[in-house]
């Protein structure tokens, strides 16, 4: 019996980013399809969720999609700006994939880490894999002051409080294993924000790694 293709969704919501999305796309595409990285039961997908862009984005993308491919590049467009958090929503109700990586299109997360992120929950079984800027080898560019202690005050803040055991728990690149529904927190229908608050409170609570 053939084993099961595995299928990675990557999911970019897109606002006014057209001079980013064809060099994220070439680095995501050029992340996945690096020698060895992909073994032959394995494929990837890219789901595009741009919110009507004033600046054209979704012509790019469509660009996109012709050189890349309708089996890589899916458009999942919406009809106004309505959030990062619905984006992911958004997108995850139309991913295929049974890992799915959700991330900004800005290039403040960089596709060279999808392949550790995908070796790092192969080699122990996590549902669950964040970047983080808060530990050794994270960190921010090009950010001004007062973005950086925001940052840091909400995430000190939640860490003396609720003592989730996640370092960093507003930023949005993150790595969800979807293979196993029954291991999902309860209550938490199928990681449906890009915030780890809830996520990260929850799955210590029940085991989930």
């Amino acid at each position: 019996m053939p084993s099961k293709r595995v299928v990675y969704s990557v999911l970019l919501p897109t606002y006014n980013e057209r001079a980013n999305l064809p060099l994220i796309v070439w680095l995501l595409v050029r992340a996945f399809e690096k020698e060895g990285q992909l073994e032959n039961d394995e494929d990837f997908e890219i789901i595009i969720i741009d919110d009507n862009s004033p600046d054209g984005t979704i012509e790019i993308a469509k660009e996109l999609q012709k050189l890349y491919g309708e089996t890589h590049i899916k458009l999942r467009p919406r009809a106004g700006k309505l959030g990062l958090g619905t984006a992911y929503v958004h997108g995850l109700k139309h991913a295929s994939g049974d890992f799915i990586f959700i991330m900004d299109a800005d290039l403040s997360h960089h596709p060279k880490f999808v392949p550790e992120f995908i070796k790092l929950q192969k080699e122990n079984d996590y549902d669950i894999v964040s970047g983080s800027r808060y530990i050794s080898g994270g960190g921010v560019h090009g950010w001004d002051l007062k973005r950086k202690l925001i940052s840091r005050g909400a995430n000190y803040l939640t860490q003396v409080l609720l003592q989730p055991e996640c370092s960093d728990l507003t930023g949005s690149f993150r790595y969800l294993a979807q293979h196993q529904p029954k291991r999902r927190p309860h209550g938490l229908p199928a990681y449906t924000a890009p915030n780890l608050l809830p996520l990260c409170s929850q799955t210590v609570q029940e085991g989930i790694t």
